[in-house]
């Protein structure tokens, strides 16, 4: 693994929607913008920010399989996947690096069923409700718990 600190942001079903789908929820900044944010604050923090989306399960899985030895941390939003993919999870914990969950709406504000994360209980952090800047308080936890452990 290189010595320059890389962190992956995943993104999970339907978040490549993002800016058309349901704004008064998410908001109006699309993936794109989100990811390019990410990738600009990365260099201010001298961290390599990688990103990806897919709205398929098993893709996912397999991205995180191949960066267990590329990457530092992991920020995901793992979308409507958060309440359902025990695989997902498994995934994470298996791949043993400090994984950040992000919800661009309080998922606790809304739908029952939107309340419980299989994610929450293997994450280093989880961050809801503050829109997309939720990634970025993330990404700026991950490189100083990353700076401080080495």
């Amino acid at each position: 693994m290189s010595s320059k600190i890389r962190i992956a942001v995943l993104h999970g079903p339907n978040l490549n929607l993002l800016g058309t789908r349901e704004p008064e929820i998410y908001g109006k900044e699309t993936l794109s913008d989100i990811n390019s944010r990410l990738v600009d604050l990365g260099e201010v923090l001298g961290v390599e920010v990688t990103t990806f989306q897919s709205n398929h399960e098993g893709v996912l899985i397999d991205c995180l399989h191949a960066l267990r030895t590329t990457h530092h941390a992991v920020i995901i939003n793992p979308g409507g996947l958060t309440h359902t993919s025990v695989a997902l999870r498994d995934a994470l914990a298996g791949i043993s690096l400090p994984v950040y969950e992000v919800h661009l709406s309080n998922v606790h504000a809304r739908e029952e069923f939107r309340h419980h994360s299989y994610i929450s209980g293997i994450a280093v952090g989880v961050i809801c409700g503050l829109g997309a800047q939720g990634y970025e308080f993330a990404l700026k936890a991950a490189v100083t718990k990353l700076a401080g452990s080495k």
